[in-house]
């Protein structure tokens, strides 16, 4: 078929390119009429992003949504509903009648409260509205200089930050409730043993300057109270094997982390939940720059010269976990005590080697993950 250009002029302001092919028959001619007209309709739909941004509380939520249509920010819209499963319907109906788009094309932007944000996240879950979680922190600061602050001022901010971040960030995977109760019952765990050895701390301290006589009265009036908070955490790490056991997803990376040397029962499950049980493929860089054991540098001009040094925001936990577990792979693998004696050898400080262990067990930990392979002692192998 031979073609030739040809331009048509559909309006003032369009003109469209298109090749003329020489017709044969009138088959011809419906098929080539048909492929014009989708190619002219197509070229006039017109883009439309919807950018969302939410304070959550306790009890109410502030909603700001942004509609740009072919990359036009329209006049933005506000609402405020409850938080709780009569809000989230009020906020459907709402989100509705505004036409937001419940697809790729719509994005919503809170900050990370712990657990009220939960209710939304579920609502975000089952209606395939494109939800990010963002850290609280990372998003204050890249306002700048902001003065002034209430719920509707922060959801506007929010609203902005999706705008501004929506080629960069990526929406969180759907609410997993097998997931979550995993996390409830990681956290009970840690605040039940909180309790305790607050308890023990300050019988311990009493005894310093209490008679025999008054210090069995007040350890026997704490005594059922230890008992029953020991058998709490007993049956809280019952329910946490009981609910690695039932989910094979969650079983196979903790069966992978805890080959990995200085990861235990505990930290594999924390690491797990740290991590949304590796949902989103992460680098060890981050996960032990999460963990706070990842050293960056100090350094500007001829001025500031100092050494590497991690950084203070970090998952504390995390890190005290990887700390006991620097430690144990130390005394217990020799591949690790040879890597910290090379460490202190070459000049650096005891804690800083200990970091340097810990760092090597966060980036271990994501390879046997990433790989879906076991921990291989070469180290053991080779000697």
């Amino acid at each position: 078929m031979i073609k030739f250009p040809a331009v048509f002029s559909l309006s003032v302001h369009i003109a469209i390119k298109v090749f003329i092919p020489i017709i044969k028959d009138l088959d011809d001619g419906a098929k080539w009429l048909a492929h014009l007209l989708k190619r002219i309709n197509e070229s006039m739909k017109k883009e439309v992003k919807f950018y969302l941004g939410m304070d959550v509380s306790k009890l109410w939520i502030d909603i700001v949504v942004m509609c740009v249509v072919d990359h036009q920010k329209q006049p933005t819209l506000s609402g405020h509903f409850e938080n709780n499963a009569g809000g989230m319907k009020a906020l459907d109906k709402w989100l509705r009648k505004h036409n937001v788009s419940f697809n790729e094309n719509s994005l919503l932007v809170i900050e990370n409260t712990g657990v009220y944000h939960r209710i939304v996240w579920e609502y975000c879950s089952s209606h395939q509205l494109p939800l990010y979680i963002g850290n609280a922190t990372h998003i204050k600061y890249s306002f700048g200089l902001a003065r002034g602050k209430n719920d509707k001022i922060d959801s506007e901010r929010l609203c902005a930050y999706a705008f501004k971040n929506a080629d960069e960030i990526k929406a969180n995977p759907v609410l997993d409730p097998v997931f979550l109760k995993l996390k409830d019952m990681m956290t009970s765990r840690s605040r039940l043993l909180e309790q305790k050895n607050s308890i023990k701390v300050y019988l311990g301290e009493l005894k310093l300057s209490n008679s025999k006589e008054s210090q069995l009265i007040i350890e026997k009036a704490h005594k059922a109270a230890l008992e029953g908070i020991e058998a709490s955490i007993n049956e809280v790490e019952k329910q946490i094997k009981q609910i690695i056991k039932e989910n094979a997803a969650i079983e196979k990376n903790y069966e992978l982390l805890i080959t990995v040397p200085g990861i235990g029962h505990l930290t594999a499950v924390y690491i797990i939940c740290c991590t949304n049980n590796f949902i989103c493929k992460i680098t060890g860089k981050q996960l032990a720059s999460y963990a706070g054991v990842a050293p960056f540098e100090n350094k500007s001009g001829t001025s500031i010269k100092g050494r590497d040094k991690v950084h203070k925001m970090a998952n504390k936990e995390l890190k005290k976990l990887l700390h006991m577990g620097a430690v144990s792979a130390i005394t217990h693998y020799p591949e690790f005590k040879d890597y910290y004696d090379r460490k202190v050898k070459e000049g650096k400080h005891k804690l800083s080697a200990i970091n340097a262990v810990r760092s090597k067990i966060a980036l271990r930990a994501v390879a046997v993950i990433n790989n879906q392979t076991a921990y291989v002692d070469k180290y053991k192998k080779a000697a």
